[in-house]
């Protein structure tokens, strides 16, 4: 295995930093490896901090990643906000997030970790605001 992934819990989402050599097996790996750990922890948003090095996969591996992610998932589809900081352009990354929420997935792809930061603390408030909500009319 040539990738490790820290995972630190924050209030509303968990943050996993992924380092080592950028390969899509690496990137398979990476996200049954997050997705586990989801699931260990009860949540699903997550913020994926991706820290690979090497050359950067090719649309094909990309498009099979983001089809064969949403399979791993197994009925609970977490929300993910990813930023790849050594990405020279995020054409490749919208396209994975394409992929993925055309196939049912709620993904977003940020440039910064701040903005992927902001993201998430909103859903987490709308989600929150909805419950509350359903809570106090019944």
């Amino acid at each position: 295995m040539s990738y490790s992934v820290t995972f630190e819990q924050n209030a509303g989402y968990l943050h996993a930093v992924v380092t080592g050599m950028n390969s899509k097996e690496n990137v398979m790996n990476y996200l049954k490896d997050i997705l586990h750990e989801c699931m260990t922890r009860d949540c699903f948003r997550v913020l994926i901090e991706e820290r690979l090095e090497g050359p950067r996969l090719n649309t094909t591996e990309v498009y099979e990643i983001a089809s064969q992610g949403q399979n791993l998932a197994a009925g609970r589809q977490p929300v993910i906000a990813y930023v790849d900081v050594n990405a020279v352009n995020l054409s490749n990354m919208k396209f994975a997030e394409n992929v993925a929420v055309n196939r049912g997935g709620s993904v977003q792809v940020f440039l910064t970790l701040e903005d992927a930061k902001r993201w998430l603390m909103h859903q987490y408030n709308t989600v929150n605001r909805k419950n509350t909500a359903a809570h106090d009319n019944k």
